[in-house]
C-alpha cells in the first residue's frame, strides 16, 4: 500500500514551517531509534513536546482530522503525534521496519502501527539523494515529493532513506493505527469510497444507486472495523 497525497500543506504553510524548522535546535536522531534501527540511523530530529515541534505537530493533526483523502485511506483510530527529522551531510536511514507497537508521548495506551506517513517539507531540488525507498510486493518504489506533499505506506514494509549528499531533506513523519487492521480490507474500502466520491460529483445526492453504494460501504466498514 502506497498512497500519495499531493498538496497536503500549502506553499505558505510550508514556508511558515521552514521559518521555524530552519532555526530550530536539532538533535541526534538515534535517540528515538529501536535497537535494530539504531545501527542504520544517521539523521537529526527535534525533541518531542517542545517548540517548535509541538505547535507544528498540532497544525498537522488539525489538517489530518479534516483531510478527506487521508481519512478515506487511513480510517484513523489513533495517530502518533508527528515528529520532524532532517538529513544532510550524508545522513541516511538504512533498511528497517517500523516498530509494530508504540507508546505515544504522554499517553498510557499502546498503539499498533498500521500506516507510516512522510510529509515532505523540502523541495525536491533543495537536496540530492534522500529518496524514500519502500519495498513491496511489486518491488521497490522510490518516493521524492514536492514540499507539502505526503505519502502513506504500510508500516510493515521494509524501507529506507538514501544518503543526502547535498543540501538538507526536512520532513515530518508519523504513524497511524487504523480502525481496520487488515491492509487488504482498507484498500478495498478506500477504492470503494473514492468511487463513491467520484459519483457524487455526477449524480444527485439522493440517487438510488449512489445511496446503495454508500450503504454497502458503511456496512462493509462496520464489518471490517476492529471492535
Amino acid at each position: 500500500m502506497l498512497i500519495p497525497i499531493n498538496g497536503f500543506l500549502s506553499r505558505h504553510e510550508v514556508r511558515q514551517f521552514r521559518d521555524h524548522l530552519d532555526v530550530a535546535e536539532w538533535q541526534d536522531g538515534q535517540a528515538t531509534a529501536g535497537a535494530l534501527a539504531r545501527s542504520v540511523k544517521n539523521n537529526q530530529q527535534l525533541a518531542d513536546g517542545v517548540e517548535p515541534a509541538l505547535s507544528l505537530a498540532h497544525h498537522i493533526l488539525r489538517h489530518l482530522d479534516r483531510h478527506p483523502v487521508f481519512i478515506s485511506a487511513a480510517l484513523p483510530g489513533r495517530i502518533h503525534p508527528p515528529r520532524f527529522n532532517r538529513y544532510r551531510d550524508g545522513g541516511q536511514y538504512g533498511t528497517h521496519v517500523d516498530s509494530a507497537l508504540m507508546r505515544p508521548p504522554g499517553v498510557d495506551a499502546i498503539m499498533r502501527s498500521d500506516l507510516s506517513a512522510t510529509l515532505f517539507l523540502s523541495e525536491a531540488d533543495e537536496y540530492e539523494g534522500g529518496e524514500l525507498e519502500i519495498e513491496g510486493a511489486f518491488g521497490v518504489q522510490s518516493v521524492k515529493m514536492a514540499a507539502g506533499d505526503m505519502v502513506l505506506y504500510s508500516s510493515s514494509s521494509l524501507h529506507r532513506v538514501l544518503p543526502v549528499t547535498q543540501g538538507a531533506r526536512v520532513a515530518a513523519f508519523f504513524w497511524v493505527q487504523s480502525v481496520v487492521a487488515k491492509e487488504s480490507e482498507r484498500l478495498l474500502l478506500f477504492d470503494l469510497d473514492q468511487a463513491i466520491q467520484g459519483l457524487r460529483a455526477q449524480v444527485v445526492a439522493d440517487d438510488a444507486h449512489l445511496l446503495k453504494l454508500a450503504t454497502v460501504y458503511h456496512n462493509l466498514l462496520r464489518h471490517c472495523a476492529a471492535p
